[in-house]
């Protein structure tokens, strides 16, 4: 048996491009305008046999009838084998008001095989305060798929104990929002940064006069605003297609380890370093030799392991980076040498922890 270690790897250099103005509403969010997380937790049914067997399902589905009316015979417990207990999760909308509909997630949380079919019935979803927001029922759409055979070998395609309903939630309370408080309106940077947080500073007022905002730090900015809601909305809508020029992100070169994907962004310089890397390949050959004894003999038949190992490293290449090295200039001398990624990930290590790698290395 051989074994080789191999890597198998890409490489992806992020390229130089010059800076492009974006939307202030592509920049920063708005301070309170967010979205709210739901969550409940209820039962599918009408399913073809594929429900779970867990005991809370079997409490729930008893709690169910007595609300009914309906009281099952004690010690009694029922085959459910067309239920399943789920969870039901869901995002309430910035500004969503009752009556309108917003999309569910319905995912098994028993041992289920699959909701395909199933009917959510009617299941409150709650808040962080333990608040009723909404209420969610209807059927799933479910985009996974499996099949068994008698003999026990089975096949699944994607995740058929996870569904979705369409405005399968009907809101029930709103969520008061703070966006009509107050004289000013914040908006808080996706990216936090000092350059881009007066930039953005320097384009509203360039575009609605002296001292309408200011910075509190690298991330969020005040506006003075009107106070009326219906002047304030409009007022929103000119401040968030105001262009503004971001700041050049900090020089970093992100690696995952796991697709042997490099970005390496174009702020990247490199101290003057002499690289060395040679690829190592490890080969192990197992060779079992079995053994007989001789005829009328009363030894047994042995197997003896026969296992030869061997080194081969390839030759050195090295390869040298200049004072203030760009981006373009690293690209060069990796496509020069013809290294791997897996090499090149070893290089950009070794070049931080020589401290010549002017910039911060992530690993994900």
């Amino acid at each position: 048996m051989i074994r080789r270690f191999v890597f198998v790897l890409a490489l992806v250099f992020a390229s130089t491009a010059p800076a492009m103005a974006d939307r202030l509403k592509d920049l920063a969010n708005v301070k309170g305008v967010r979205s709210n997380q739901l969550v409940g937790y209820g039962l599918v049914v009408g399913l073809d046999g594929t429900g779970d067997s867990a005991p809370f399902t079997n409490q729930t589905f008893r709690n169910m009838m007595t609300q009914f009316g309906i009281t099952l015979p004690a010690g009694v417990n029922p085959s459910l084998e067309n239920v399943a207990a789920v969870t039901v999760t869901a995002d309430l909308p910035a500004f969503a008001k009752p009556g309108q509909k917003v999309d569910i997630t319905v995912s098994s949380i028993g041992n289920a095989d699959s909701l395909r079919g199933g009917t959510l019935l009617m299941t409150p979803l709650k808040g962080a305060d333990d608040q009723i927001y909404a209420m969610a029922q209807g059927s799933l759409v479910v985009g996974g798929f499996g099949a068994q055979g008698q003999d026990g070998s089975r096949i699944t395609v994607n995740i058929p104990s996870v569904g979705r309903i369409p405005n399968g939630a009907t809101i029930e309370r709103e969520v008061l929002s703070p966006f009509t408080r107050g004289d000013t309106i914040t908006f808080n940077l996706i990216r936090s940064d000092f350059t881009t947080a007066r930039r953005v500073v320097e384009a509203i007022n360039s575009k609605l006069g002296p001292d309408m905002a200011y910075a509190h730090d690298a991330a969020s900015i005040s506006v003075r605003a009107p106070r009326d809601p219906s002047q304030r909305v409009s007022f929103l809508s000119i401040l968030e297609n105001i262009e503004v020029n971001p700041a050049e992100a900090s020089a970093r070169v992100v690696i995952n380890s796991r697709t042997g994907t490099i970005v390496v962004g174009q702020n990247v310089r490199v101290s003057p370093a002499a690289i060395t890397h040679g690829n190592l390949t490890v080969t192990i050959q197992e060779n079992p030799e079995v053994e007989q004894p001789n005829p009328f003999a009363q030894g047994q038949t042995v197997v003896e392991q026969n296992t030869q190992i061997a080194v081969t490293e390839e030759p050195a290449r090295m390869f040298k980076f200049g004072p203030a090295t760009t981006l373009n200039q690293i690209v060069q001398a990796v496509n020069q040498v013809g290294a791997a990624p897996g090499d090149v990930m070893a290089v950009l290590e070794a070049l931080k922890q020589a401290g010549a790698l002017r910039a911060e290395l992530i690993v994900i």
